[in-house]
């Protein structure tokens, strides 16, 4: 198969959970034989063209903009354009594969000029991210998704609690929704026996703390403020042998504000971008992963930890029961409820015996459940129903 993919992410460009989806999903399309050409956004210093893991790497020029949506504007534009070159050079083409709704115009029109079966991926929704739709921004993006949903051959989710949502909010059928689950690379994880790792610990904790670490975007969906607010039962539990380490970009002002009117803030460090070296070694070094999500589709971050042989607490949102199985796999607790956080945290950090065991199993469910070469299989299966449903199909 000759796939064509878009997506606004990829790296270097890192800014969600698309970039490492789709970097770590397609080498594996590649090695089962598909031809895949990526089109993506230009980034720093990364070549316009390469080829990364065998797939084809094409990073687009966006003109300048006065604001978000002008951006998206502009870069569907580019896409366009590079999309329909390749499509009339490098053609025919079986599929192709938009990853969320900022690619969606580019990804329509295509889709008509070449009458091309298009997939769609949906990572999230703007209603489930804020529990409804309320101003003309979210109607915007909301209108968006369903126009993508609706061009859609067929849809790509992360888990069955997306293929609820995307039935309930963007009014798709449900048997045209397909789940198929993130992945991880596990051997991303593992100790460098070179590397001085207790050193590397000291920068964030004594060696007396334990580290109990949150990685992620500082946004209100992910709950940052919960684990903060859980916070003082946890140090007040373990004395003085805890740290907070809280790791992701973006304005965390507000969560700092928190934290020192909590009277926490010599419990907490504020690290803010980690690059990613540095996040692999220090999620082998860590004593517990917290995600209070208030909303979360899936939770690549888990998995992560999962890799990491780092015991996970998480909140029962989203697709994260499915996930995380509670009591066998990690501990799963209510969301948006700090004593229940607490309780969670306290589980893993008093009961060490309990916890390896956590981890041991979830690391086996990794490779049951999360390998990329299987849901490579399961995505191949979706096009490949694509492309037999397409040549039965007159296109007028």
């Amino acid at each position: 198969m000759k796939i064509l993919v878009l997506a606004w992410e990829y790296p270097p460009r890192i800014v969600g959970g698309i970039a490492r989806h789709v970097a770590e999903l397609y080498p594996e399309l590649v090695k089962r034989g598909h031809e895949i050409h990526l089109v993506t956004v230009e980034f720093g210093q990364a070549p316009r063209y390469e080829v990364v893991d065998g797939i084809y790497v094409h990073r687009v020029m966006i003109g300048p903009s006065h604001d978000f949506f002008h951006w998206v504007v502009n870069m569907n534009e580019s896409m366009g354009r590079h999309g329909g070159k390749l499509l009339t050079e490098e053609g025919p083409f079986d599929i192709i594969h938009a990853h969320d709704w900022l690619v969606g115009d580019a990804a329509i029109a295509l889709k008509h000029t070449f009458k091309t079966p298009l997939v769609v991926t949906i990572h999230a929704t703007e209603h489930g991210r804020y529990n409804g739709i309320y101003t003309d921004q979210q109607r915007y993006i909301h209108g968006k998704e369903m126009l993508l949903a609706y061009n859609a051959w067929r849809i790509i989710v992360c888990t069955n609690y997306m293929r609820l949502e995307v039935e309930r909010a963007l009014q798709s059928p449900w048997d045209k929704i397909d789940v198929v689950y993130n992945g991880i690379r596990a051997e991303k994880k593992q100790r460098d026996p070179d590397f001085d790792y207790q050193n590397f610990r000291r920068r964030f904790a004594r060696d007396d703390e334990k580290i109990v670490y949150y990685v992620g975007r500082m946004t209100y969906e992910k709950g940052v403020s919960v684990l903060l607010s859980a916070a003082p039962k946890v140090i007040q539990e373990m004395g003085d042998h805890v740290k907070f380490v809280l790791i992701g970009g973006g304005n965390a002002n507000h969560l700092k504000r928190q934290a020192w009117d909590l009277g926490i803030w010599h419990k907490c460090f504020f690290t803010g971008f980690m690059p990613e070296d540095d996040l692999d070694r220090f999620q082998t070094i860590a004593d517990c992963a917290v995600f209070p999500s208030l909303y979360e589709p899936f939770g690549i971050v888990a998995l992560e930890s999962f890799a990491a042989r780092v015991p996970v607490v998480v909140s029962d949102t989203g697709g994260f029961p499915e996930v995380v199985r509670h009591g066998k796999t990690g501990i799963v607790t209510w969301a948006n409820n700090p004593d229940s956080l607490a309780w969670g945290i306290l589980e893993v950090l008093r009961n060490p015996d309990y916890a390896r065991w956590l981890v041991d199993n979830a690391y086996e469910d990794l490779d049951r459940r999360f390998r990329w070469d299987k849901l490579a299989q399961q995505t191949e299966a979706v096009y490949g129903r694509v492309i037999h449903e397409r040549s039965q199909t007159v296109w007028e």
